[in-house]
């Protein structure tokens, strides 16, 4: 049986603008006929990936998503003395293991440009830099490029748990172990409009008005997030690893409590951590609490609308429990709140998800 560890998380932003829309305003999303603030999926798992829990914690156990992995390899090879036409030629034979290159312009020779991000494994990386040695060196190309460097499953976490897609080698896909839901406020919310001018300070104190003048979108909310983890098909993407698994779960529950896409952030220096979290394992069928939201929490609650986001979520699970079984065989809590729980303690029930697997 499958073993899941789900996590349901709160978090209080402040007037911030962390995910912006092509209009540059907060993202948003209707929920109960009611407006929400949101947070992408896509932005949280790059703050999650960027966060000082990825970056330190699994240091040299992280992909690089890059069209510019043939041009980096170009560079290498320049510096380490190749001559300029040899390393470009090289440097194209390899990034194609990779992606489609962009066309070269009339005249010009092709560039080690891909047309698509590939999310590169450290391993992939290394075989990716030995590949262009040999080739460099004279040796013959191999009749299996990609099986030279392509892997199914290697070291890095996060393409084990966001997974991948190469268009042009699907035998290479990485199924995503970790599914990562949009963030959206528990209430109603709206972005607010910020006009704000700046001064010239050379200005003579004759001159009058602003040396520039623009506008700015910003919101502010209570978030629900969820986040579900396969773990058996994470010790897969990552080859049996366990450990490295471990390292990663635990990675993972300290960067949800606390990583943020970053949008804005110098003008609103918004670093928020969550204020409760609810980490669940167990074999049945998961399930998301989103519903708890349907219904918009009211900002004029007396407890709050943070306490109230809580309440209501807990009583959602409790109801979803009682009509179809519980969805989990342990859980843990943290609501700083109620001085009840810590995020070492959710982080270290994580890890505890793989006992199992």
């Amino acid at each position: 049986m499958t073993t899941f560890l789900q996590f349901h998380v709160l978090t209080t932003y402040p007037p911030s603008n962390p995910n912006r829309d092509d209009q540059g305003r907060p993202k948003q999303a209707m929920l109960g006929g009611a407006p929400r603030l949101r947070l992408s999926s896509q932005s949280i798992k790059r703050a999650l990936r960027e966060s000082p829990a990825f970056q330190m914690g699994l240091a040299g156990n992280l992909g690089v998503r890059t069209k510019k992995i043939g041009e980096e390899i170009e560079a290498r090879l320049i510096r380490n003395g190749a001559e300029a036409e040899a390393a470009r030629k090289v440097a194209v034979t390899v990034a194609r293991v990779f992606s489609k290159l962009e066309a070269a312009a009339k005249g010009e020779p092709e560039r080690p440009r891909a047309t698509t991000l590939a999310f590169v494994s450290p391993d992939e990386w290394r075989f990716a830099d030995e590949l262009a040695a040999k080739l460099l060196a004279g040796e013959p190309e191999p009749k299996d490029i990609k099986g030279t460097v392509l892997r199914r499953a290697d070291g890095a976490v996060d393409i084990a748990m966001f997974g991948r897609m190469l268009a042009d080698d699907p035998d290479f896909n990485r199924e995503a172990a970790v599914q990562v839901g949009h963030a959206i406020t528990t209430h109603q919310a709206l972005a607010e409009e910020d006009w704000y001018s700046a001064v010239d300070d050379l200005n003579k104190a004759e001159d009058t008005g602003a040396g520039h003048l623009g506008e700015h979108a910003f919101g502010s909310g209570v978030y629900y997030l969820y986040v579900c983890v396969d773990c058996d098909l994470l010790v897969r993407n990552l080859g049996g690893d366990k450990d490295l698994a471990a390292r990663g779960l635990e990675a993972l529950a300290q960067a949800l409590a606390t990583a943020t896409p970053r949008g804005k952030q110098n003008s609103h220096a918004h670093h928020p951590r969550a204020s409760f979290m609810r980490a669940e394992i167990g074999n049945a069928q998961p399930r998301d609490l989103t519903g708890a939201f349907f219904k918009a929490v009211s900002l004029k609650e007396e407890t709050g609308a943070e306490r109230a986001s809580i309440d209501a979520l807990q009583l959602m699970c409790r109801q979803i429990d009682r009509a179809y079984g519980a969805a989990y065989s342990a859980d843990m809590v943290m609501d700083v709140a109620q001085d009840r729980g810590s995020l070492a303690e959710i982080a270290a029930f994580a890890t505890g998800a793989l006992a199992d697997v």
